[in-house]
């Protein structure tokens, strides 16, 4: 079989993990290029490249040159947050499958624009939101399909994770989130929570999302981490003025009558969490300690007592675990983030190669990232709703789960 050819755009942190864990160890793809705006990340992919399997790629910092070239089937757009949508639109125009990495838009236009171009040229487009294909959510949806937790009410999940060190430090480290919130007040990073969720609930696909209202607390962290580490932190951060409230509250309403709340907690001192919760009729399942509450299983005397029964959901997953997962760990687990980067990337290049369409479509991606700047109005307005736009055009009623 023929390997698929890949472009790399975007060297940082993420897409240089991402060749050095993942790609180099894929048999079925070839890099022919990479492309970095900084020619030093570029020339030491390219030489990690060569080292790892004798050919040396096409480097470049301007991903235009990637695009025109015939050895290369997809791109994976792996830069800033700023630059995924451009360079995906211009990836589809010539013709180029897309892989694109997450984050959030920074206007509706930009999302419309997305939804536009896939349309129009019908280029294989997956949003690579390594999320939905954790193992405990995709044994979650499979409970949730078989009907273990009844009729879904309510869900939830954060972006938990403590990024000060990461924020401060951007400007030696040429990271673009320390711009961002300076100046911007969003829930900037919305879809490793959202994702899961939204599949859970047919989000484009019989469902979709209605209304939006975020509100911001004060932001202190970032000047009080800059305060308390002056031998390493620009001291200047210690009184700057940071737009991003600290912690950052969405709800979200859906037309099938559910709710979801998604938190943003960057800059305050605490553990790593996504908050995965879900909430139906019959069951419940909790991430930050990790266990399932269904009626079946309990008596009610139980919720009295549920502590002792925290970290139950191992015992869930020997029966449960998605079939995904059953035969990723038998022919063997890839790449980061506990293999979830290995399936959804694998899930990519097997749509490409088959032509058959992504699970993460432009629907889903448009959806999904208009989180960002709708919060970002919201807040501004105190916390009034604001209406969720359908990219889909309506065609979420007939949509189905197949498609």
């Amino acid at each position: 079989m023929e390997k698929l050819k890949i472009a790399a755009i975007g060297l940082g942190a993420r897409g240089a993990s991402i060749i050095s864990d993942l790609l180099l160890g894929m048999n079925n793809i070839t890099i022919t290029a990479v492309c970095d705006i900084y020619q030093d990340r570029t020339q030491n992919a390219a030489q990690k490249i060569e080292t790892a399997t004798g050919t040396r790629p096409y480097a470049t910092t301007n991903y235009q040159d990637v695009l025109v070239r015939s050895d290369v089937d997809a791109v994976l757009i792996m830069s800033d947050w700023l630059s995924h949508i451009p360079i995906a639109m211009n990836a589809m125009k010539h013709g180029k499958a897309v892989g694109m990495e997450v984050g959030g838009a920074y206007t509706l236009e930009d999302c419309y624009a997305l939804v536009r171009t896939w349309e129009e040229t019908q280029v294989p487009f997956m949003f690579l939101e390594n999320c939905c294909y954790g193992k405990t959510e995709m044994m979650v949806m499979n409970m949730v399909k078989q009907g273990l937790f009844g009729e879904i009410v309510h869900c939830a999940g954060g972006y938990h994770h403590d990024l000060r060190s990461e924020i401060a430090h951007g400007k030696e480290n040429r990271h673009y989130r320390l711009q961002n919130y300076l100046t911007r007040n969003a829930e900037n990073y919305p879809t490793h929570e959202l994702g899961p969720i939204a599949q859970i609930l047919n989000i484009n696909r019989g469902n979709r999302f209605l209304t939006l209202t975020s509100v911001a607390s004060c932001a202190k962290g970032m000047n009080t981490y800059a305060q308390n580490n002056p031998q390493t932190v620009d001291p200047k951060l210690a009184t700057a003025t940071f737009a991003q409230g600290d912690i950052v509250t969405t709800i979200i309403t859906c037309a099938g009558g559910q709710t979801i709340t998604l938190t943003l907690d960057t800059t305050l001192p605490r553990g790593y969490s996504r908050g995965f919760t879900v909430r139906g009729t019959l069951g419940m399942y909790c991430e930050d300690n990790h266990s399932i509450y269904l009626e079946q299983d309990f008596t009610e005397a139980d919720h009295w007592n549920w502590a002792v029964q925290w970290n139950n959901a191992e015992k869930y997953m020997q029966k449960y675990c998605h079939p995904t997962w059953v035969a990723y760990e038998q022919n063997g687990i890839c790449g980061g983030h506990g293999g979830m980067d290995g399936l959804v990337y694998g899930e990519f290049f097997e749509c490409v190669r088959q032509a058959r369409p992504c699970p993460i479509d432009v629907y889903d991606a448009a959806a999904w990232m208009a989180v960002t700047p709708l919060s970002e109005a919201s807040i501004a307005m105190g916390g009034a709703p604001v209406a969720f736009p359908d990219f889909t055009h309506g065609a979420w009623i007939s949509r189905t789960t197949e498609e």
